[in-house]
């Protein structure tokens, strides 16, 4: 049934029909980066081809350039998803571009010519300002009623505020927060809901103007930086439960298993390397358990002594059965089982580079997981710079794409080649059985090599949705 896309409305009817999923894998879509390269140009959304059979494999196809300068798009999501699974009148057709730094959101048509999308509508930042008073948009998803949510870091003057602002699905009019009463988290990053448990959870990055311009250390201190995870009333739109994961955490990316009736999910905490296992309560609250630690290096020739692992992105496969996350700083995307959440199993660990490569600056001088400092990342000849950062799954769980851009005014802070010679995307192979990460050496991605290169690619965008864009509800 699931074959022809978009025939029963858009998305899929449950996580393992889109496992199933024919349609929309030969290209995806990536957001390419130029604040902070040096170069006056406006940012662009890349389509990559990523069908094996095509004479364009591993190509960059079409670039649709922004009409604005430094909007620093980062993240994406859809108009319309399995939320809205049976409504025929609805199409996977805009991609929502929110802007980490201009505030602008893009509305992109892909319906009409996915392969060459084109700017069908543009929210200028004032109409976040008036309506919402948030700013820093980051993540969107779709909801059932057919309306965009966008969760926001901060207010229109660069402090942080862990706000909403809501999209009319069919105009793409900013309506105002989705948020109702008095009470908002201090800060504001990423989410995602669960309508089955009356639930939305929302993480904490750090404060706008801490952050825009590079990671002071001391700014944790001083509390400009997030700890929390904060729990909101699906149905009031209230906030009504914060759960501290500790100071220095940094909870970023935020994943409820997929199945809609799990009542738990993971949280990856970039500065001390840890995931949370959250989960409700038997008294209906919700509470957090550390179930996986990557341990920071002591290290010497670096910012500071101790070098964490900066989890930057987690996802999970569809048929919840696997955990996936990088570790941008030193360097490995790992798999895990986690058919027992609880207890997650490393079943899989690639190196894509980092900070911690033999013959670089950085010298290990203690280390509680490897023997010793890994080799350079080599693909078709080319040393690649940074680590692995953003990462998406096929529907399948077969493929894992990778890009190594964090943000640009971090990236250019810890990995100043990065910004030198522009970023790459990669694949992994995974083996679905019984676990395993192997680099396919015939897909490199070299966004130095791009036509105004080099740019900074970001996140990886499946046009029939992916295991970060799809709710079920």
């Amino acid at each position: 049934p699931s074959a022809k896309c978009g025939a029963c409305g858009p998305g899929y009817s449950s996580p393992l029909d889109a496992m199933k999923g024919k349609c929309c894998k030969e290209i995806v879509y990536v957001p390419c980066i130029y604040r902070n390269t040096g170069k006056e140009k406006p940012d662009y959304l890349a389509t990559v081809d990523v069908d094996p059979k095509s004479p364009h494999y591993s190509q960059v196809i079409h670039r649709l350039a922004m009409p604005n300068l430094k909007d620093e798009l980062h993240h994406s999501g859809w108009n319309t998803c399995s939320s809205c699974f049976g409504d025929t009148t609805k199409r996977r057709d805009r991609l929502i571009l929110p802007s980490l730094i201009s505030s602008r959101v893009y509305v992109v048509d892909v319906g009409t010519d996915s392969r060459a999308p084109r700017i069908h509508k543009i929210v200028e930042p004032v109409e976040l300002f008036w309506k919402g008073n948030v700013a820093n948009p980051h993540t969107s998803h779709c909801l059932g009623s057919g309306e965009i949510l966008i969760s926001c870091l901060g207010d229109p003057s660069g402090n942080g505020k862990g706000g909403f602002i809501l999209l009319d699905g069919e105009t793409f009019e900013v309506k105002g927060n989705w948020e109702n009463g008095e009470k908002v988290p201090p800060l504001g990053y990423d989410f995602w809901y669960q309508p089955r448990h009356n639930v939305l959870m929302s993480t904490e990055w750090g404060t706008p103007k801490a952050l825009a311009n590079g990671f002071n250390p001391a700014d944790v201190e001083r509390g400009h930086y997030g700890r929390r995870i904060n729990v909101w009333d699906w149905s009031s739109h209230t906030y009504v439960q914060s759960i501290d994961l500790g100071k220095g955490s940094i909870p970023l990316e935020i994943r409820f298993l997929h199945n809609p009736d799990a009542a738990e999910g993971f949280v990856g905490c970039a500065l001390n390397g840890a995931v949370h296992r959250f989960y409700k309560t038997q008294k209906g609250d919700w509470a957090a358990e550390k179930v996986i630690e990557v341990p920071s290096k002591k290290v010497q020739g670096w910012l500071l002594p101790d070098m964490p692992g900066l989890i930057t992105d987690i996802l999970i496969s569809l048929d919840d059965r696997f955990l996936y996350f990088s570790n941008w700083l030193h360097g490995d995307i790992r798999q895990y089982d986690i058919s027992n959440t609880r207890q997650p199993r490393l079943v899989g660990q690639v190196f894509l580079g980092g900070s911690i490569t033999k013959g670089g600056p950085v010298t290990v001088v203690e280390d509680k997981e490897l023997q010793c400092q890994p080799e350079p990342f080599v693909i078709k000849g080319k040393k690649v710079p940074g680590g692995p950062q953003m990462i998406q799954l096929s529907l399948d769980g077969k493929r894992l794409y990778v890009t190594s851009s964090l943000y640009s005014g971090w990236d250019k802070q810890f990995y100043p080649d990065l910004i030198k010679e522009g970023s790459v995307m990669l694949q992994i192979d995974v083996d679905t059985e019984k676990g395993g990460l192997k680099v396919n050496k015939n897909f490199l991605v070299d966004f130095g090599k791009e036509p105004d290169g080099p740019v900074l690619a970001h996140e990886i965008r499946y046009p029939g949705g992916d295991c970060t864009s799809d709710i079920w509800i």
